[in-house]
């Protein structure tokens, strides 16, 4: 896994900090490249963490645009990560064929 873009917000509640990071990630999928999302977060009272929660999809799309929408919305709605495969599983299954799709057009290129 490769960091490709960070987004971090930071919320306080009472004497809780909690801090989500949204990561854009990628990997090597069957010989092209493959985007995924990672949400972190961790919660803080002073200076010790007391919480940590983490959760990836590796592999969602051949085409990083779609992941970043998807990203930003996670962001923008303030996703946990325990939340994360309830809200795009459904998407990264519906639009696997586009990895068969790049495959394909890698194939005709070579």
């Amino acid at each position: 896994m490769n960091l490709v873009e960070e987004y971090t917000s930071i919320n306080r509640d009472d004497d809780v900090e909690f801090r989500y990071v949204y990561r854009l990630i990628k990997k090597e999928y069957r010989g092209i490249m493959a985007y995924g999302i990672e949400i972190e977060r961790k919660d803080y009272v002073g200076l010790k963490n007391i919480n940590l929660e983490r959760r990836s999809i590796d592999i969602i799309s051949p085409h990083r645009y779609k992941v970043k929408q998807l990203i930003m919305n996670l962001y923008n709605n303030q996703v946990s990560p325990i939340h994360l495969i309830d809200i795009i599983g459904s998407y990264a299954d519906e639009h696997a064929y586009e990895f068969d799709m790049a495959i394909k057009q890698e194939q005709a290129i070579n």
